[in-house]
């Protein structure tokens, strides 16, 4: 199979020794593992680099299936409620920072629910699906990286790119497209995939507001405010979009009055 540093994902190609696995994204820390028959390919992607070329030849297995070392997932550096910024300075974990953090993660983990109900239902939005979860990424360095204190090598290395949000908007009007025209306010809806969608898009509304007082504090890029804006509109749009597609109806929102009890 042929690779390219073109795609946002890892791809692998196969061959007589061993699965190979090209990163072809910068990612803050990452590991792969991957056995395939009796060896075992690791990748280390460092912070900000491109890694296209296969590790798995550097690597020394041994012939009795001996272990290969690999980095641990603890580091034991928060066990005080403190985290430290790439700008490298400590805060504590309920910070501004962290918190906004923290609800991108929860955001990307929401769109792989989707994703996943997408691709059982056939739903043809995987890609874009994606390519969004690698974006939230990009945020997530920028968000870690306060502008008022990183150095201009550290703001230039995770500036994030403006051309996203016009990318979102394309996607969002080619849809709309497809659409019938939206006459009432509708309920969160319309099957798992669709369901799962509007989810995403409420905690994509709530890491939207996490942005607010980083951008007020000039520690963030208002560009990435900005894309979690559209984004939210994005969800909306490609969850009925899903319901469409399984062709499951949406529930209609309707104005609920208490009944009158007859028998009093």
């Amino acid at each position: 199979m042929q690779t390219t540093c073109t795609d946002r994902r890892p791809t692998r190609q196969t061959t007589g020794c061993c699965e190979k696995w090209k990163i072809c994204q910068p990612l803050k820390m990452a590991t792969r593992l991957l056995q395939s028959s009796s060896r075992l390919c690791v990748t280390f992607p460092l912070m900000n680099k491109r890694i296209c070329k296969p590790l798995c030849q550097q690597l020394k297995f041994s012939s009795n299936g001996g272990n290969v070392k690999v980095p641990k997932i603890y580091t034991k550096t928060g066990d005080k409620g403190t985290s430290v910024t790439i700008a490298g300075d400590r805060r504590p974990k309920d910070d501004d920072i962290f918190e906004a953090l923290g609800t991108t993660d929860e955001l990307s983990s929401a769109i792989g629910l989707a994703r996943e109900f997408c691709v059982e239902a056939n739903i043809d939005i995987d890609m874009q699906l994606e390519e969004i979860q690698c974006v939230l990424q990009d945020a997530g360095s920028c968000i870690a990286t306060p502008k008022n204190l990183a150095s201009q090598n550290q703001i230039s290395l995770t500036q994030f790119d403006a051309s996203s949000v016009d990318t979102l908007e394309n996607w969002i009007d080619d849809c709309t497209h497809q659409l019938p025209p939206l006459k009432n306010f509708i309920l969160p809806s319309g099957g798992k995939a669709s369901s799962c969608l509007h989810l995403a898009r409420s905690i994509c509304r709530r890491a939207e507001r996490r942005l607010v007082p980083l951008v007020d504090s000039q520690q963030l890029d208002p560009k990435v405010a900005r894309y979690f804006n559209r984004l939210s509109d994005f969800l909306f749009t490609v969850a009925r979009y899903a319901a469409l597609s399984e062709g499951r109806e949406e529930t209609i929102y309707r104005k609920i009055r208490p009944s009158k009890d007859k028998t009093k």
